[in-house]
């Protein structure tokens, strides 16, 4: 009883979410949420490595191992909820952009996210301002385009931000 409590909560704030984009150009959101398809990490992770002499190798270390743990873990995750995505579920809704799979829980552009924000944020602290809100909106942006429920987003940023700690913890 109390999952389907949380399951009626999770649509509710997905559609409140979701007026806020009805007839509105989404393409800033749509730019938004590539931000965390991944490619930004490999090139950063790179520049660092060369680039920054005292935290540079061992940021790339942790990313590269962080990013090993959090991929299969996020496919298993997938797997075993097989949450079908918003579209596929609510009558009468679209999704904004077309999803890579079918499956929402957990939201893999947060998890990502929030993974390479919490480990920019360990090496680098002043950057965190940056880092952190940037991988809630990508969040947010995910929301919005109508692929992912709020949970799916919550239990993303856990994976990333747990995974990020997991990878500090046994390197840095």
């Amino acid at each position: 009883m109390k999952l389907e409590k949380v399951s009626e909560l999770d649509t509710r704030l997905f559609y409140w979410f979701n007026k806020f984009m009805s007839g509105r150009n989404c393409d800033h959101i749509r730019y938004l949420s590539k931000t965390g398809d991944g490619h930004l990490y490999l090139i950063l992770g790179l520049v660092l490595f060369y680039a920054d002499s005292h935290h540079g190798q061992l940021f790339f270390y942790t990313a590269i191992m962080a990013y090993t743990l959090e991929i299969p873990l996020y496919l298993i995750l997938k797997q075993y909820f097989k949450r079908p995505r918003p579209a596929m579920k609510l009558m009468n809704y679209k999704a904004l952009i077309t999803p890579s799979d079918k499956f929402s829980l957990p939201s893999g552009h947060t998890a990502a996210a929030f993974l390479m924000a919490t480990i920019v944020s360990y090496f680098y602290p002043s950057y965190a301002l940056i880092a952190l809100p940037w991988a809630t909106l990508v969040g947010l942006s995910r929301i919005l385009l109508g692929v992912h429920y709020p949970t799916d987003v919550l239990a993303g940023t856990l994976l990333g931000v747990s995974i990020a700690g997991l990878s500090i913890f046994l390197l840095a």
